[in-house]
């Protein structure tokens, strides 16, 4: 497997000042997911973006990991409606044309 497609969390954590168990919580809680590869836990590039959110909630706005799961859980539900909003514009502007 490619390391270049993963950064380790240990480098990850120690940039963003926080615990490496903090990472490891957000996967338990199903957050974000993690790699083990030698012994050494990494973070899937992919998942750069999802993490760094979560930080933020966590760091700088001291919102606990039950807050985080919970606002996470709420902006996945907004963006699924938000993608049914555009569905049913398309829509309705299809049945508008005719």
């Amino acid at each position: 497997m490619d390391t270049q497609e993963f950064i380790p969390i240990a480098i990850f954590c120690q940039h963003h000042k926080v615990e490496t168990s903090f990472i490891v919580s957000l996967q338990e809680y199903g957050l974000i997911e993690v790699t083990t590869i030698d012994e050494t836990v990494y973070l899937p590039v992919n998942q750069l973006s999802e993490a760094e959110k979560l930080v933020h909630l966590y760091a700088d706005l001291n919102i606990n990991l039950e807050g985080i799961d919970a606002i996470h859980h709420l902006l996945q539900q907004v963006k699924a409606m938000d993608h049914e909003i555009v569905a049913l514009k398309n829509r309705l502007r299809f049945y508008e044309g005719e």
